[in-house]
């Protein structure tokens, strides 16, 4: 079933991009071909497939764990509780995976894809050169000792080349990885606005106002920093740099 997930992950990039639309028509239904509608059927439980388990290939194998978890720690050292809401971040997270992933989903779509629908290829053959891509991003942002720790629990060789890493075991190292780097980032951004907090709380306190939240005094100071910088721009830079 992976592989099958694999030949056709250039789906959701696709109806992201416009030439997208005119490239990918939706199967329909014609019952005057008993061959024809078996075909389709398969393409519909095909799609059906990828989109049911399209997050989890989203969340673990490109740029969105860590594009998530920096936009939300943003918000979290905004400390600005619900703003942006949560669609907001998933939906600035998801469109950034896809511009950042654009090059390895063209590839796998006009290398495995397009030539396995065309039946050049067969759908092994198709897997095998759907995944380098995709092992190629994993590999060039997974650190060694990441990698190595799976190597050495599952007790295999060290591989020679990417292409030669299974998948179980770069996945989550890719994904352990994704998760360090991300913090990384995300304890830089808390730095200036704890800075604020602090500097609001010992004035607070020099003037005797212990009652009152520091928090509360200290948003629109942090809100105007993040205005004035223009923090979003800059956070973003910083993620598509990063990759």
């Amino acid at each position: 079933m992976i592989k099958k997930l694999f030949i056709i992950l250039p789906f959701v990039y696709l109806l992201s991009t416009q030439a997208g639309y005119a490239a990918f028509e939706l199967p329909g239904v014609d019952l005057g071909s008993e061959t024809e509608t078996v075909a389709d059927s398969v393409k519909i439980m095909l799609l059906l497939t990828v989109l049911s388990v399209a997050p989890a290939i989203l969340l673990l194998m490109t740029s969105f764990t860590r594009i998530a978890i920096v936009l939300s720690f943003v918000r979290t050292s905004l400390g600005t509780q619900q703003m942006p809401p949560n669609q907001v971040i998933i939906g600035l997270a998801m469109f950034l995976t896809f511009f950042i992933m654009s090059p390895v989903f063209s590839d796998i779509y006009g290398q495995a894809y397009q030539p396995f629908i065309d039946g050049k290829i067969t759908q092994e053959q198709a897997f095998d050169t759907a995944v380098e891509p995709i092992k190629e991003f994993m590999a060039k942002h997974t650190r060694e000792k990441d990698l190595n720790l799976f190597l050495d629990y599952s007790q295999q060789k060290k591989p020679e080349t990417i292409q030669d890493i299974p998948l179980h075991v770069l996945v989550p190292a890719f994904a352990i990885s994704e998760l360090k780097s991300a913090f990384q980032m995300g304890f830089m951004i808390f730095l200036p606005f704890l800075i604020i907090d602090m500097i609001v709380s010992s004035i607070l306190m020099a003037m005797g106002m212990m009652m009152l939240p520091p928090v509360l005094i200290s948003l629109p100071f942090k809100i105007l920093l993040f205005i004035l910088v223009d923090g979003w721009h800059l956070i973003v830079k910083s993620l598509l740099l990063s990759f």
